[in-house]
């Protein structure tokens, strides 16, 4: 245990308001999100003390409630590791009738089963109504001050927008997809950057997944899969054939194949953005096949082994990257609205073969659809995507479904932030915020 120390040069992020919040609202928080994202750093910020259990391990499992001790709030860090503190913070919750904001713990993964080292018993209740989960991801560009802010997602659901002039080049997008959301990694080289990114893979395969009882090896295969079909709604015998090479021992079942998607998901490391269709009860929110994002597009683009130059040569796969880079912003930004259902961010398909990139739905049903394109020459033909959808989902008066608050083309290569179209916008990527 150590007194807490306010984070020397944290920059602040979007998550800090709901952080603040979630303290004067429940007993506990947990701060999860994947490995490098800035968890500790953002609890911090909020603390009062902290416990660094990786650091004081043995005592953490011989005697779990060593680690509640300190002036509150108190951080818990990095607490899967002793699992049990999990259980015996949900009781000191439930032993202070009016406990708030008493323990902060982050994590980055959620206990599936024992560390293969450890003896400790899983968590024993959910701790619903008395640790409330606060998602990160790493830093967004208005986190990292490469977007302007100057146009808040919040402001377009409440009509309020103002046009304005961004430039942003090509060079900018590929530099900020290479460079990614690690805090440690935002002021370097695209080329310095991915070495962050590879040293960030290498020590989940060598180190993170063997803890969990699972293969490294298979590990690497199946994330170098998931990039290969970065932000499809691949089928499982697509991923497993893209598995596949001559080292392999085998070829890897649908059962496996589930059980290291689950670990990947665990670890925050992977996203899963679910189908939309507007009527809340529809069994096609369900049913449609999830796409699939890594945490931060750096690690695509290290996965892949594309280098700056590489991404030039080949525009069509930076579109998947840029779309990616799309995902990652928006599930900042939308988790921050007040309103925010669990799964804020979605897409939408249709047998006919309508689709929007992504749909952000907010309790109560108001809705945005939002397409992608890395530059502005594109947006025309957005558009009439856009307006097509809303055709198809408001026509039908039986359907009842309501009208958008607004659509929006994310654009990579732009200059100008505008309406183009009655409730539709161009935004550049470089303008949005929460």
């Amino acid at each position: 245990m150590s007194e807490h120390v306010y984070p020397e040069g944290y920059l602040p992020r979007i998550v800090d308001k709901k952080v603040e919040r979630y303290l004067k609202i429940f007993g506990a928080i947990e701060i999860a999100g994947t490995k490098w994202c800035g968890k500790t750093w953002t609890a911090l910020a909020h603390a009062k003390s902290v416990s660094y259990v990786d650091r004081t391990l043995a005592l953490a499992r011989d005697d779990p409630s060593a680690m509640l001790i300190g002036e509150q709030p108190h951080v818990i860090d990095e607490w899967q590791r002793a699992p049990a503190i999990w259980d015996y913070v949900r009781h000191e919750c439930d032993r202070t009738r009016g406990q708030r904001g008493a323990w902060i713990l982050t994590g980055s993964s959620t206990p599936l089963r024992k560390d293969a080292d450890s003896e400790d018993d899983l968590p024993s209740h959910s701790g619903a109504g008395r640790i409330a989960r606060i998602r990160m991801w790493p830093m967004s560009l208005a986190e990292s001050g490469d977007s302007d802010q100057s146009v808040s997602l919040e402001g377009l659901f409440h009509g309020k927008f103002a046009p304005v002039k961004k430039e942003t080049r090509a060079e900018d997008l590929v530099r900020l997809a290479c460079r990614g959301g690690w805090p440690e990694a935002i002021d370097l080289e695209p080329l310095d950057a991915q070495i962050v990114a590879r040293e960030y893979l290498h020590l989940l395969q060598n180190e993170s997944i063997p803890r969990l009882g699972k293969n490294g090896d298979t590990t690497g295969r199946l994330l170098f899969a998931i990039a290969r079909n970065l932000g499809q709604a691949a089928t499982y015998k697509t991923l497993i054939a893209d598995m596949e090479d001559a080292s392999a021992s085998g070829k890897t079942s649908e059962v496996t194949l589930t059980s290291y998607l689950g670990v990947l998901k665990n670890m925050y490391l992977l996203d899963e953005i679910l189908g939309w269709m507007p009527p809340a009860r529809s069994p096609k929110r369900v049913r449609t096949k999830p796409k699939r994002y890594l945490a931060d597009p750096s690690l695509a683009i290290a996965l892949l082994g594309m280098s700056p130059e590489r991404l030039f040569e080949d525009w069509q796969t930076f579109g998947t990257i840029f779309e990616s880079l799309c995902i990652r912003d928006l599930m900042v930004y939308a988790s921050a609205l007040e309103t925010a259902t669990g799964n804020p961010v979605r897409y939408y398909r249709d047998d006919a073969g309508l689709e929007a990139d992504a749909i952000i739905e907010l309790a109560g049903g108001a809705w945005a659809a939002f397409e992608f394109k890395t530059s502005e020459r594109k947006i025309d033909e957005a558009v009439e995507h856009l307006k097509a959808l809303m055709r198809k989902l408001t026509a039908n008066p039986v359907s009842r479904t309501r009208p958008p608050e607004f659509m929006a083309v994310i654009t990579g290569v732009s200059e100008y932030a505008r309406e183009v179209d009655e409730g539709i916008y161009a935004i550049p990527l470089t303008c949005l915020t929460a």
